[in-house]
């Protein structure tokens, strides 16, 4: 068995894909067991439930958000703390953080269940749309306690240097999605209901695992225990964690506006053309989202322990597996737009059609996502909450909004597809001249 990677190595290219493997498998995982549910949703549910979820999903992924503000703002200041050499501190933090959280997120839940009707009706639904979102979304919801956990303790078990452990949580609940919703769907035939209960199964299971582990005595840095209340340490994890938070509610608001405008352009195919995409969207940008996880505690202790020399090799480095890493992604997806639409959608001709042509155009974005994702990511380790979230502000709400505003005016559907890309692409140069801009501060 190899030994362990401790944060304090030096990593050269082969620890680095080592160290940051699992978070990357981990968050592929997580969305291809989201993609599952759209597979057995509109293949054995129907077109109108699959346009349904896709459309009420932003409203729990918004609330949901908040489990990666504390997971990341959380990451950042625990790391920092660890590569101080206060592990003591660093695990009344970690408590502290999981605690409130885990309050937070029964708060959100009961609002979300109580709110929901008027939520969906407000982005739009109404008649069958709206009673299948409500349907969906209140037993979505009544898990969120358990979902902002499993997303903060991704983080987490990576800042422990357990990194394989969140594999092993993350594969658990995601197998445990599959099987129950094809239990759900396929043999008991409880529709949409089924699918929304197998999701909110999984995710209590997600949530659970890292909870036994941290309560009990462990190997890992951290443990869950006594912590005091500290207003200072939440405030700083939930500002420097914004930039998560603003990144996921942010795409989360643009997919209702993007809903609007297809339904404007395109009617219900639209919709659910766009849910097609960005489910796959999910597991190709979940390569750069795991990997800026997985390399985010070690530039945080890193920056703890000043050590610059590291800090550099790990700047350098990244930037060559990040440009490798989005060419590749590029050149896949525009090969598999069109099996990728027929294993979703393959039922109907039209919708598929318009799918391929949709995804071809949208999938240029992996050219510049992986540099904003991971520049966001970095800024966050380094205890830049600030920068973190400019980026994040820009990329997935201003640069978006305005371009799925005005490009449709000139492009109609394909504009709609176009906008994320050039939302994308001008996010990509801010991102840069932000690295250039602090490299003599950070010494990266």
């Amino acid at each position: 068995m190899k030994k362990q990677i401790a944060l304090s190595e030096h990593f050269d290219y082969k620890k680095l894909f080592r160290f940051t493997f699992p978070s990357v498998i981990m968050m592929i995982f997580t969305s291809i067991y989201g993609v599952v549910d759209g597979l057995f949703v509109s293949n054995i549910v129907g077109k109108d439930e699959f346009t349904a979820v896709n459309f009420i999903m932003p409203v729990l992924m918004i609330l949901g958000s908040v489990g990666f503000m504390f997971g990341a703002g959380g990451s950042a200041l625990v790391s920092k703390t660890l590569g101080e050499g206060r592990r003591d501190k660093a695990n009344s933090l970690f408590s502290l953080l999981v605690y409130v959280s885990a309050a937070v997120g029964v708060i959100l839940a009961a609002l979300g269940y109580a709110l929901m009707p008027v939520l969906a009706s407000a982005l739009g639904a109404d008649g069958e749309l709206l009673e299948n979102s409500v349907r969906y979304g209140r037993v979505v919801v009544l898990a969120m306690p358990m979902f902002m956990l499993q997303m903060e303790f991704q983080t987490l078990f990576i800042t422990a240097e357990k990194p394989r452990l969140g594999l092993a949580a993350t594969v658990a609940s995601g197998v445990i999605n599959m099987v129950l919703d094809a239990l759900f769907m396929a043999v008991f035939h409880w529709g949409l209901v089924g699918a929304a209960a197998a999701t909110a199964l999984s995710q209590v299971i997600g949530g659970i695992i890292p909870l036994v582990y941290f309560f009990r005595k462990n190997t890992s840095l951290l443990r869950l225990g006594k912590t005091n209340l500290d207003l200072r340490a939440i405030g700083r994890t939930c500002a420097n964690g914004s930039s998560e938070f603003v990144s996921q509610g942010s795409m989360s608001l643009v997919n209702m506006m993007y809903n609007s405008q297809l339904i404007k352009y395109a009617g219900s195919d639209g919709v659910a053309a766009y849910g097609v995409m960005m489910y796959v969207n999910l597991v190709f940008l979940a390569i750069f989202i795991g990997y800026s996880i997985g390399t985010a505690p070690i530039i945080g202790y890193n920056y703890g322990a000043q050590n610059t020399d590291e800090l550099k090799s790990l700047r350098k480095k990244s930037t060559v597996i990040i440009l490798s890493a989005s060419v590749l992604m590029l050149a896949a997806s525009q090969l598999l737009a069109a099996p990728l639409a027929r294993i979703f959608v393959g039922y109907d001709e039209g919708l598929s059609d318009l799918t391929v042509r949709g995804f071809r155009i949208f999938s240029l974005l992996f050219l510049f996502a992986g540099v904003n994702i991971f520049g966001s990511s970095m800024f966050t380790a380094l205890n830049n909450g600030l920068i973190s979230a400019i980026i994040s502000f820009l990329r997935t709400l201003v640069f978006q909004i305005a371009a799925v505003q005005i490009l449709p005016l000139f492009w109609k559907v394909d504009g709609i597809w176009a906008s994320v890309v050039a939302a994308e692409f001008l996010s990509c140069v801010i991102t840069i001249i932000f690295i250039i801009a602090k490299k003599r501060k950070y010494k990266y």
